[in-house]
């Protein structure tokens, strides 16, 4: 599965086109009808015009959703615009700011699987809309979304992460392949592939049998978080400058990785234990994100889609001179 986000700067009305047509060809590549591909189309439509005529602009991110069983289409919108103040009545067919119909976030809560709005006045607005093809709406007891962008002026994204679940516990696995470009994320998708091909593994043994695989790269830094929500427990081991957080009650508390670099220098990896709660909430990042990033500016951030928290980290505190990549995870609401 291609883990790299399809990013779309947003500043004018001929974007519009553009960014429907790149969105329908992810759909189109993953399989979708044209029934399918024809929603994904307006979702994308008008989350752009939205961010043109309400925002003067913003960007798009488009990520494919093809775990075990899934297909589909999730498209993130970010902005610095003036925000929403009333979401509730952004999402009423008819109600406009800008003299239109007023259809915009009424269709894509419509048509969407599941849609996801974080707006406060004067620091703009986020949007998720997901589109699923196949699979549950809800594949798993956990939900977790991430943003991964290539550094300016590559075409390749030097990160990659991955997420599996199952009955009794969920896992994040995220990958930085050292350096950037097409070097890079030869190293980060053979670390994916591990993983992959370990589910249900111990998190120690994953990244040991990724250091043995990435021999033949030029190495990357890992880290892996497993959930057991029954235990009430958060495993974790990383290898190198990937961050983890959690994020509980209003208390942030960082994890530990050991120094090195899987696939060359890798002297100890550990596994550390961490409590963890129904309402908390994990960030996983690579060192393309500003380390000392907060929340503080994005009340009750943590108790909606992750996929929001993601990409307004992505937007406020990326340095803008490397891969970046954002996951957050956590438990599922009751539908």
């Amino acid at each position: 599965m291609e883990t790299q986000s399809l990013t779309l700067k947003i500043d004018d009305a001929s974007h519009v086109g553009t960014a429907r047509r790149a969105v329908v060809g992810l759909a189109a590549r993953l399989g979708a009808t044209e029934v399918e591909s024809g929603k994904v189309a307006l979702v994308a439509t008008e989350l752009a015009t939205n961010l043109v005529r309400h925002a003067g602009g913003g960007e798009m991110l488009a990520r494919p959703l093809a775990r075990k069983g899934e297909a589909g289409v999730e498209v993130v919108t970010v902005d610095q615009g003036p925000g929403i103040a009333q979401i509730d009545h952004a999402l009423r067919d008819g109600f406009s700011t800008a003299g239109t119909n007023g259809a915009g976030l009424g269709a894509v809560s419509r048509l969407a699987t599941r849609c996801d709005i974080y707006s406060m006045p004067g620091t703009g607005t986020a949007v998720v809309a997901r589109m699923q093809f196949a699979g549950p709406p809800n594949a798993g007891r956990a939900v977790v979304a991430g943003v991964s962008v290539a550094k300016p002026g590559e075409t390749a994204c030097g990160d990659a992460w991955d997420w599996a679940a199952d009955g009794e516990r969920w896992t994040i696995f995220v990958a930085d392949g050292l350096g950037h470009g097409t070097d890079a994320s030869i190293a980060a998708a053979e670390a994916i592939r591990v993983y992959r091909e370990q589910d249900g593994a111990p998190v120690k043994d994953v990244i040991g049998l990724a250091h043995g695989a990435l021999r033949h790269t030029r190495g990357a830094a890992i880290a892996m978080a497993e959930v057991r929500p029954g235990r009430q427990e958060l495993t974790f081991a990383g290898v190198g400058n990937i961050g983890a957080t959690i994020l509980s009650g209003g208390a942030t508390r960082s994890l530990v990785s050991m120094p090195g670099i899987v696939g060359h220098e890798c002297r100890k990896i550990q596994e550390f234990s961490y409590p963890w709660t129904r309402q908390a909430i994990l960030v996983l990042f690579s060192d393309g994100l500003q380390s000392r990033w907060t929340l503080d500016r994005y009340p009750a951030l943590t108790s909606r889609d992750p996929a929001l928290l993601a990409a307004l980290l992505y937007r406020d505190f990326t340095r803008g001179r490397d891969d970046v990549t954002v996951v957050a995870g956590r438990e599922d609401s009751p539908a």
